[in-house]
């Protein structure tokens, strides 16, 4: 039956989805940095939630697994951890075969042959042919993988075969970039077993070339072009990192584009000492880094526990932000120190976790090594963030445009004071005095009452050629950060 006209010819409806808002990036993920084979140098960052995904990954005496003890052993407890790997010696170069069906792995398919052969480069070398390998009589595949590497060897090929009980790898012997094993072709003579293997370029499953030895900060570079999910990073290896390796790794944090922080455990007694002034603590603090921090302890990854107290907070939450001072480091034995020693570690602006004569052990002093504190530098990253997203969302996720005129520039002043306002929220900025020089109607020793003061010129003001660019005028914004009470002096007068 017809059921008339559709409405839609009258009244034409268009519904648009606007796009989704660009995430902002997280502030609460460590990466450790280890050199164990577990990742390959192709995969370089794995991700986990649990100590116990580690675990399996890395069983429970690697670096990589005792570092991530700490991290998650803190409460409350940081939900993601990143591990990376730094190839600290160079890695060899591998052929993955293809897996061998259950009738291709029957033995009866190899005791027949008698005269095996195939053909193979192995090291950017010439070409090896490799004949005259008799299976009869072998009594599995792991004798197979074993006389073809003795014909390697004795042909003068650095590699060698093996059977995982699924198909045959072929691994070279020479680590660095040259190292690598070809795809496996047809042999000259005799019965070809190149395709049997399933090491021909239609067969076989990867090959993948070897690399050279990286440096620690050859490492953290790459990581950081690999992943902008980890925030802040630090090594547990087989391999220890030197102290001019760990500045040099500083000096990189310090200009990455993308804030990140590195976290170094010093366990020399030399920082102890006030009249050593080339450790480790002390040459980080001469170069005033705001993005390295360093903590004395005999436990090597102690700084694992200090990043996992921090990352746990919750910017989103009220009054979230915290100071690492006074906070706890389970599974880390805390130091006992004298005055002295307590003393000359605030010189050098190098944490500890350090025991107090009323039973109770805490981290001190929550600093980098500028003598910046941990959860400013920690916070204005995280405000940097929201706010370059917040901003760029306003523009993105526009039907229209935000125009260039007195209510478009209201737009960008309104979504900058939004992200000011979840500074407050979280506890990173408070209202105060401002004590610095000041911009637009904002003077020193002017009360902010709401923490923060925002400011544009006018766009009377804007330059033509800017505004023929459709660049806005710069929004400033004052910021009063909350601090935190650390210290205290106690003045008791008793009268008689």
């Amino acid at each position: 039956m017809p059921q008339g006209l559709s409405v839609g010819r009258l009244i034409r409806t268009t519904v648009t989805l606007s796009p989704l808002a660009a995430q902002r990036r997280g502030f609460g993920t460590l990466l450790i940095i280890n050199d164990s084979d577990v990742i390959s140098p192709e995969e370089r960052v794995r991700t986990y939630i649990t100590l116990e995904d580690v675990a399996q990954d890395f069983g429970t005496t690697n670096p990589a697994y005792l570092a991530a003890r700490l991290y998650f052993g803190q409460s409350p407890r940081p939900q993601q951890l990143q591990i990376g790997r730094w190839v600290s010696s160079g890695s060899n170069g591998f052929l993955t075969c293809g897996a061998l069906s259950e009738s291709e792995q029957l033995m009866t398919a190899w005791t027949s042959i008698t005269d095996a052969s195939f053909s193979v480069v192995l090291n950017s070398g010439p070409l090896l042919n490799l004949s005259g390998m008799d299976f009869t009589g072998m009594a599995n595949l792991n004798a197979v993988a074993s006389l073809i590497t003795t014909t390697m060897e004795a042909a003068g090929g650095q590699a060698v075969c093996a059977w995982d009980g699924e198909r045959f790898n072929f691994t070279s012997q020479l680590p660095g970039s040259i190292s690598e094993v070809s795809y496996l072709i047809a042999g000259t003579v005799g019965t070809d077993i190149s395709a049997q293997l399933k090491g021909t370029e239609a067969l076989a499953v990867a090959i993948q070339t070897g690399t050279d030895a990286e440096t620690p900060v050859d490492a953290v570079a790459i990581l950081a072009n690999t992943s902008a999910v980890w925030f802040g990073c630090m090594f547990a290896s087989n391999t220890l990192v030197i102290n001019e390796q760990a500045i040099e790794v500083a000096g990189l944090i310090e200009g990455l584009s993308l804030d990140r922080i590195y976290g170094v455990t010093i366990t020399s007694p030399d920082v102890l000492s006030a009249s050593v002034t080339n450790d480790l603590a002390s040459q980080l603090k001469a170069l005033k880094y705001n993005r390295t921090f360093t903590q004395y302890s005999e436990n090597i990854y102690a700084v694992a526990s200090f990043m996992g107290r921090a990352f746990s907070v919750n910017f989103a939450a009220n009054r979230s932000t915290i100071t690492l001072m006074y906070k706890v480091e389970p599974g880390v034995n805390a130091e006992y120190l004298s005055e002295t020693q307590a003393q000359t570690l605030k010189m050098k602006n190098c944490n500890v976790f350090v025991n107090y004569v009323n039973d109770t052990s805490i981290i001190q002093y929550g600093v980098m090594s500028s003598g910046a504190y941990f959860d400013e530098i920690h916070g204005l990253s995280w405000f940097k963030d929201a706010l370059q997203n917040a901003e760029y969302n306003l523009l993105y996720q526009s039907t229209t445009k935000i125009p260039q005129t007195d209510a478009g520039q209201n737009q960008l002043i309104a979504t900058a004071a939004a992200v000011c306002d979840e500074s407050i929220n979280n506890g990173l900025v408070a209202p105060g005095q401002w004590n610095a020089d000041g911009f637009g109607q904002l003077q020193r020793g002017d009360y902010m009452p709401s923490g923060y003061y925002i400011y544009t010129p006018p766009l009377s003001l804007q330059d033509q050629s800017i505004r023929e660019q459709r660049i806005a005028p710069p929004l400033q914004i004052a910021l009063k950060l909350a601090g935190a009470f650390q210290e205290l002096d106690i003045l008791v007068s008793v009268n008689r």
